[in-house]
């Protein structure tokens, strides 16, 4: 797992493709390649429907509910999506999540954005047993192959994951 440094960790050299192909099909492109991008307000509903969207999204591009995968994204969604309303929203802000399946590299990407950048994710560390919260970051590290943040223009910042995926079943 990578470890987080707080720092922005990927470029545009690293090949991340920012604008999707158009999609066809499941809401994918011939080479498996797919994206979903909404806001949502920053409230506890408001993660919770960005979990639930994720998940609608995932079930359309043929990886059911209760399979691992949209279980492991709809988790790190869920967690990223819970920081920005709690750690990063500001009056009147709602907060980004986008999902980009990408079939041929095998894996999605998962970004949250929201509008604080003062408030920035610190070491991916287990608490105290006895502490009952601050697991978040734990459990996104223990399910993305690679995570971190990155400054996001003009305010805020993004915070990313990538999971693993399998080949969707039945295509590319």
């Amino acid at each position: 797992m990578a470890s987080m440094t707080g720092t922005r960790t990927t470029t545009a050299a690293d090949g991340w493709q920012e604008d999707p192909p158009a999609r066809r099909g499941f809401g994918l492109n011939g080479n498996g390649y797919g994206s979903l991008s909404r806001q949502f307000p920053s409230t506890p509903q408001g993660a919770q429907d960005a979990r639930h969207a994720v998940v609608r999204q995932l079930g359309q591009w043929g990886f059911g509910p209760m399979t691992d995968v949209s279980c492991a994204v709809a988790l790190v969604v869920a967690e990223l999506a819970a920081n920005a309303v709690r750690h990063g929203s500001l009056p009147g802000r709602e907060f980004a999540v986008r999902v980009d399946y990408e079939g041929a590299a095998s894996r999605f990407r998962i970004e949250v954005s929201d509008a604080r950048l003062g408030r920035t994710p610190g070491e991916a560390v287990l608490p105290p047993a006895d502490q009952e919260s601050g697991r978040g970051l734990f459990l996104v590290e223990c399910l993305a192959s690679r995570w971190g943040w990155e400054p996001r223009n003009p305010v805020g910042k993004t915070v990313w994951a990538e999971v693993a995926a399998p080949v969707r079943p039945g295509g590319p």
